[in-house]
Order: C-alpha cells, then structure tokens, then sequence
C-alpha cells in the first residue's frame, strides 16, 4: 500500500518539487499551503507522514504551533520540519515540540527521500508493538489497591517524567514489562516507540546488524537497528541477564554517550533513547562469577524498581480476578461473569508461582473449559483441582479420619487454628483485615491469636 505523505509549504516552487520527487517513488501526495489548509486535509484523511515547513507565511499558525497542534489533536503522526533558515536551537525546539526529524533547505533528493524513509518505517514498528501488545493481552495499568502497587503507582508518577534509566527486578509474571510501558506512557517520550528486546532472542552471528543497523557499500541503509528504532523513545531490555558478553560489551559502548555505528557506516548516529531494563534473577552473583558486566550493571541501575510476587500482596487477588473476569465479558458480548465466595477464597489461597500472568492464564483456562455457555458464575467445582490443594502436605494438617476420632472440642479446636492461619496468610499477616473477613472484633482476634500460642508452647 503506497503511504500517503502531507505537505506543508508556503512555497509554489517548494510544493511542486518534492510532489514530483515523492510521486515518482510512487509515494501518494498532498500539498498545502497554510496551517488551515493543512487541519482540514489532516481531517479528511490522516496521513503516514507530514513533510511540515518551520516558517509558514500567510498563515495563521507557523510551523511550529502547527506542530503542536497537531501533536495534540493527531496523535501518531510523524512530522518531519523542514526550513530554510535551520540552525541546533531550532532543530531542537522541533524535536522537543514532537517532531521525528529535521531537515534543513536546500536538501538533497537522496537525503529527504532516507529521511523519510527511515520515519515511516519507525512509525510503522511502533504502531505494530502497540497492536501486538494489545493482542497477547498486555495490560497498560497496575491493578490493585495494596501497599506495594500504591508505591509503585507512586514512583511512576515521580521517575517517569525524567530521563534516568530505570532497573525492574521482580520474578516472572509479576508485571516488568506493563510496568516499563507505564513509565514510557508517563513520560514526555509516550508519543515515540517503545522497543521491547528480548535478550534471549539477539543472535550472536547477527548481533551488530541487530543492535545498530547496517549500511551497504554506497553508504545507503540496509536495515535499521534496535537502538535506531528507539530512537526519541524508550528501549526496554527484558530479562537483561541473558545477554551475551559480547552483546554486553556493544551496550557498554553505546550507552556510554548514546551513539553508534552501523555496520559498515562511516559516522556515528546519535540517539535520544531511554533505556528500562528488567530481570527476575539476582544480578550481583552474576558479576562475583565474571559472567554479567559490571560496568552496564551500574549504567542500567539509576533506578531499581522491584515488583512485588502476588504472594506478597494477596489482597490484590480478588481484584485481579474481577479485573480478568470483566475484561472476559466485554469479549463475549457482555455477558456478566462472576465467582462465588468459596471459589474466591480458594484462589486467593494458592501460592501463585508464576505471578499475575499465572493467575491471569488461569482465570482463561476456567471459562475456556465451562462446558454450560448458559452460566453466569464460576464456581468453586469448576476450579482445576491442581489449585485446590486437596492433598495433605503439611505435618500440622489433619485428614478428615483423624478429625473425626477427636472429641468436638478437640477437633474445633484444630479446625479454628487451620482456618485462622490460613486466613492471616491470605491477608499477608494482617490482623485488622483478617479479624474483619473472619467477623471477629480486632482486640478479640488478637486474644485468640494469643491464646493459640500459649496452647502450642504448651503442647
């Protein structure tokens, strides 16, 4: 499909020569004269592209305030400035304002054209991120009312406005990666890509071409790399301790002051990239064995965020799984799906290994296997059995035949020690929340804690 390019220039002369260039790259043009002209073009039909002159006379924006306007009102269209009279501090004042690129009158053919080229196809990358991100079901929030996602929610607010790095630690399925784009969403640079590099997925043969790009022999660009394509926005390197040492070395290099070259090119390309790095495992045993860079550790870690495994924060289950059950009806038509008490306890009971992608999957797995499309509730039967817990495992538990050669109160006594533990370890140890689900006053709860364990010292 041809992109369709916009251009904003006073200038006939101006207007008619780039036309003629971009048609005969087959390239589809538009051509306007005034920031009026150019609104009720965008409004017509958005373009791929918008070719923008900085000065703009008889018009009642210039350039830039048109830039701004339509950063604000169009968002995701690239703008390259274009002037006469370009000097850093314009250039500059163009990116900052939204721009992807400036470029200065009288330019070459050869020039606007890779220009161009090198945009569009940013473009294009970031908006397949975004689409690829919503369909595997990527969340761009933080769900939960708990202590820790309140600080997080916090610290997102305070870091993503600056451009330090930022370091994620946290266990798989926790939420690193919703987190880094929560901070690029944040942040001055939302409007630029987010460039998320699996580090398991670089390749050792392909590895400089992957990471800066590559030019041919003629100085013409072969195919962008992953630093270039973050360029104006945000590279996250997810699980960053399975880079290789040779990878870690060309980071070192390129991060020292944030430019490069491409394989086989002739001259450096500066970035204006924000690095967000993420890993589940402890770093520092790595560095003690030679085995990680210390010097891209301490570049990497400005910020250290560490995301909390849902065990740690149990309270945030139930909302979870509201949140995953609503999400679920708005894909099928709206039919409302909730789930019982029973079931809900029981969920917020299991220890989640694999985190909120665990749970997640496994809220899934349940409506995907209820056989009755009629039903409306998630019951605790239909719950898989592996998350049960039915088996005995723990000494302190007692089967139902052992109960039941007890005298009542003998056994009430050990079915009242289960069910207030497994309480507290379902609120994470607090008291308040648990003696109010269990329907016990506070300073009562607190008694009967007491009271539990004098009677195991005495045992």
């Amino acid at each position: 499909m041809k992109s369709n390019i916009l251009i904003v220039d006073d200038e006939k002369d101006i207007r008619l020569s780039i036309t003629g260039l971009l048609e005969d790259e087959n390239y589809e043009v538009r051509a306007v004269k005034n920031s009026d002209e150019a609104l009720d073009a965008i409004s017509k039909r958005l373009p791929d592209l918008i070719l923008l002159d900085i000065w703009l006379e008889n018009s009642k924006l210039d350039g830039m305030g048109l830039l701004k306007e339509i950063c604000n009102k169009f968002l995701g269209i690239p703008c390259i400035m274009i002037s006469g009279h370009g000097n850093i501090d314009v250039a500059v004042s163009a990116i900052r304002n939204g721009a992807s690129d400036f470029i200065e009158k009288p330019f070459e053919a050869e020039r606007l054209l890779i220009t161009l080229e090198r945009v569009l196809e940013l473009s294009k990358l970031k908006k397949e991120h975004k689409e690829l991100w919503a369909r595997a079901g990527g969340e761009l929030e933080l769900i939960g009312k708990s202590s820790h996602i309140k600080k997080i929610k916090s610290l997102i607010t305070k870091i993503a406005p600056t451009r330090s790095r930022v370091f994620i630690i946290g266990k798989y399925g926790t939420g690193k990666e919703t987190l880094a784009r929560l901070i690029h969403h944040n942040s001055e640079r939302s409007n630029g890509p987010f460039i998320s590099l699996n580090a398991k997925i670089l390749s050792s043969d392909l590895l400089e071409e992957e990471l800066f790009g590559e030019e041919d022999d003629l100085g013409r660009i072969v195919n962008i790399g992953i630093l270039e394509q973050a360029n104006k926005g945000t590279l996250f390197i997810d699980e960053v301790a399975d880079l290789t040492s040779e990878a870690q070395a060309f980071f070192v290099k390129a991060l020292q002051d944030n430019t490069f070259k491409r394989k086989n090119g002739k001259i450096r390309i500066n970035v204006d990239l924000r690095v967000i790095s993420s890993t589940s495992i402890d770093l520092n045993k790595k560095i003690l064995n030679k085995e990680f860079s210390e010097d891209l550790y301490y570049r990497l870690n400005v910020i250290p965020i560490e995301m909390p495994s849902l065990s740690s924060r149990k309270e945030d289950i139930p909302i979870l799984i509201n949140y995953f059950l609503n999400k679920a009806s708005n894909f099928s038509g709206g039919k409302k799906i909730t789930i019982d008490q029973q079931a809900l306890v029981a969920l917020q009971d299991f220890e989640w290994h694999g985190n909120v992608r665990q749970l997640k999957n496994t809220i899934e797995r349940i409506l995907i296997m209820i056989d009755d499309i009629s039903l409306n509730e998630i019951t605790y039967d239909m719950l898989p059995k592996d998350l049960l817990n039915l088996e005995v495992t723990n000494s302190d538990e007692y089967d139902k035949d052992y109960l039941y050669s007890l005298n009542l109160k003998e056994a009430r006594n050990i079915f009242e020690h289960d069910y207030i533990m497994k309480n507290l370890n379902r609120f994470n140890g607090n008291i308040s929340k648990t003696a109010n689900f269990i329907g016990m006053e506070r300073s009562a709860f607190h008694r009967k804690l007491k009271n539990m364990k004098q009677l195991k010292k005495q045992k």
